[in-house]
């Protein structure tokens, strides 16, 4: 079969990408514009001003793409973009854009879902290095600012099909990450700079309970000194989980209260604000200044929440990974570039005789090859989308 050559286009929360791929394995560009800097005073993503800033930034990114690739738009053989999940004004930039490339070029266009996508992050740089180790069933864990699913996905014949068994009940790992950050004033987006910090606290000076949703039939399962529940599951899903299997449900709003109540409790405030203040002061703070500004208690508070966000994570992933007797598990999305995370998935996978694979940092974060690539196996089906699709904000992956 000749290559293929899709041009893949990303839009969902706030990075504009686009890249080209080549047969699903090779990666020709990869361009993201970033906003942090459109939303970093705000501590947060502001959906309005995503919208305007991908509208600024689509057409000079493709151009890019294009050209590193050393493709032009009539070279390409289709057009991929995300349909969702996002927000849905950041989306229909990224759609209303590939629908007019497809028309204008008569081309065919293919839409995917952003987890997905995130899926096949991990399968591109697999299938590059003609890895062997990859067998089926897969367990991949979405972990990012908007996401915390668990999915069990299988192939037949280019058909990927997926499985929901676990997924947040409140707030997406990411955000409790972000939304702890801007509590503790250390700057946005908080993942990043609480993964730089965290090495440089007591990882156990404070004590941290992660809400554990207990199905009825729990065994316990350690992890270094910390103990959780191996199936997390809520009422609302009981009769679900005993007919189909179990549900392994995250919830992270309970932690981001107990930062605070610490922080009122241990009277941080004022340390906060004046390390807000200072930051604010800096046209473009490192993380050296922001650890510069940061006390030891601070470090000991950051490094205990991120230690039982990892802990959490793991356990209930490989309580997954054992209760559905999968085989290899795959860790993508933002929150998958943490280093911590990568390290203790790796030992406590690793214990198990469980391979477990990332994709590299650069493809963990939102972009558009992750999209070209998961386009693929759609392109081969012939699973073409007409002009008057939509944007779905809410979408499931199925």
């Amino acid at each position: 079969m000749p290559d293929v050559h899709i041009l893949g286009i990303e839009s969902s929360c706030d990075e504009t990408g686009a890249a080209v791929v080549r047969s699903g394995q090779r990666v020709l560009s990869n361009i993201v514009a970033s906003q942090i800097a459109t939303h970093q005073p705000y501590g947060g993503v502001v959906p309005e001003l995503a919208s305007r800033e991908h509208l600024r930034a689509i057409v000079p990114v493709v151009r890019q793409a294009l050209a590193d690739a050393g493709k032009t738009y009539q070279s390409v053989d289709a057009i991929a973009v995300t349909q969702g999940p996002g927000l849905a004004g950041a989306l229909l930039v990224g759609i209303s854009y590939a629908k007019a490339l497809a028309f204008a070029l008569e081309k065919p266009l293919i839409a995917v879902n952003h987890l997905e996508g995130h899926i096949h992050a991990v399968l591109l740089e697999q299938r590059r290095n003609e890895n062997a180790d990859l067998h089926f069933p897969v367990l991949a864990l979405v972990v990012s600012g908007g996401h915390t699913h668990l999915y069990l996905a299988q192939v037949q014949e280019n058909l990927w099909t997926y499985r929901n068994i676990g997924h947040t009940r409140d707030d997406a790992a990411g955000e409790a990450f972000d939304k702890v950050a801007k509590l503790l004033g250390l700057g946005y987006p908080g993942g990043p700079i609480i993964d730089r910090l965290a090495p440089f606290g007591d990882p156990h000076a404070v004590k941290f309970q992660i809400a554990q949703i207990k199905h009825r039939d729990r065994r316990d399962h350690k992890l270094g000194d910390r103990t959780f529940g191996d199936h997390a599951l809520g009422n609302h899903a009981q009769h679900r989980a005993e007919e189909d299997g179990p549900q392994f449900d995250f919830s992270y709003s309970g932690i981001k209260t107990a930062v605070l109540r610490y922080v009122e409790t241990e009277q941080l405030k004022p340390a906060i604000e004046a390390r807000r203040q200072a930051l604010a002061g800096i046209s473009t703070p490192t993380h050296e200044d922001i650890r510069g500004l940061s006390d030891r208690q601070l470090l000991n508070l950051v490094a205990s929440f991120q230690r039982s966000m990892v802990d959490d994570l793991v356990v209930k992933t490989l309580a997954a990974a054992r209760a559905y007797d999968v085989r290899t598990l795959f860790v993508s999305g933002g929150v998958a570039a943490n280093r911590e995370l990568r390290a203790t998935f790796e030992r406590e996978a690793g214990m198990e005789g469980l391979p477990v694979f990332f994709p590299s940092r650069a493809l963990s974060t939102d972009n558009a090859a992750m999209i070209a690539a998961a386009a693929f196996p759609k392109f081969l089906r012939g699973e073409f989308v007409a002009m008057d699709f939509c944007a779905e904000a809410g979408m499931a992956l199925r």
